[in-house]
């Protein structure tokens, strides 16, 4: 976990989107695609994997 953004350094969920993440419905999952795109760009040495 990243101290200073607080989300996965490998997928770039909060513990809690991952631990809600299979009981979203599409559109929420969808919303946390947005900004995991948005939290890779701002560290665009890496890339998000697939969760």
């Amino acid at each position: 976990m990243s101290e200073a953004g607080g989300w996965c350094e490998g997928c770039f969920r909060t513990l809690d989107e991952i631990g809600r993440w299979s009981r979203m419905s599409d559109a929420d999952k969808r919303a946390v695609w947005t900004l995991i795109e948005r939290r890779a760009a701002a560290e665009p040495t890496t890339t998000p994997a697939s969760p």
